[in-house]
């Protein structure tokens, strides 16, 4: 079964929006990396939030389409980030201070 990487994108976007993620953006990354299609980078204002979002992605990706995480970071001991890597899409939950430390989206837009 092929697994539609830019659907599930806008699926994770949708629920983290749901959630009251904040600056929700999808990354098209394909011709820039080999290691994904897609990241998806949202803002949350607390560790609850956070969980929230990402449990909540993991959760209808494994349920509804039968799409599994390959890898997460941040576990109980992170701080205000976490990643979820299904291999086609790469979710990034962080917090204001992190997502502006880190700006993901310059890096990609620069990047190749």
């Amino acid at each position: 079964m092929k697994i539609n990487f830019s659907k599930l994108s806008k699926i994770a976007k949708q629920i983290a929006e749901d959630k009251k993620g904040e600056n929700v953006v999808i990354l098209d990354v394909r011709k820039k990396t080999e290691i994904t299609n897609y990241f998806v980078i949202a803002t949350a204002n607390s560790m609850p939030q956070i969980n929230a979002i990402v449990n909540e992605i993991e959760k209808t990706f494994k349920e509804d389409y039968d799409v599994k995480v390959l890898r997460r970071d941040g576990g109980k001991t992170a701080i205000n980030w976490k990643v979820l890597d299904f291999g086609g899409i790469i979710v990034h939950v962080m917090s204001q201070d992190l997502r502006y430390l880190y700006d993901l989206e310059s890096i990609w837009k620069k990047s190749r």
